[in-house]
């Protein structure tokens, strides 16, 4: 029952983030948001667990993202002091350490910014 609950709430997790990280969905541009939100997608890079890890996610903000007017539909979020928005790349430890604290009763979404900060 216990994996039952977290696969649900694993693809939830996947379903919800895309929509919410409000990325274009006609693939023809990228995804207009304010200067401080793309300071904000920039700087989370910082918390990718590897060199090669943090390029490739500050390449993606950059394929992604452009400066223009902030859309309402960005996923922005703040746990523990760390700020994120959009879709977060997690490592497999990270994804391992969303599913055990979803397990102990954290939300998914606080999960994933606590483990993808520090896992």
């Amino acid at each position: 029952m216990k994996n039952i609950v977290m696969v649900v709430a694993l693809a939830t997790v996947a379903v919800f983030g895309t929509i919410a990280a409000g990325l274009p969905t006609d693939g023809t541009g990228k995804q207009p948001v304010s200067p401080e939100q793309y300071r904000i997608l920039t700087q989370q890079c910082r918390y990718a667990n590897t060199v090669q890890a943090r390029r490739e996610c500050r390449i993606d903000v950059s394929k992604r993202y452009e400066v223009g007017n902030a859309p309402a539909k960005l996923d922005c979020r703040t746990y523990s002091s760390v700020t994120v928005c959009g879709r977060l790349t997690l490592s497999a430890g990270e994804q391992r350490c969303v599913t055990q604290s979803v397990e102990s009763g954290l939300s998914p979404r606080r999960a994933e910014v606590e483990c993808y900060a520090f896992a």
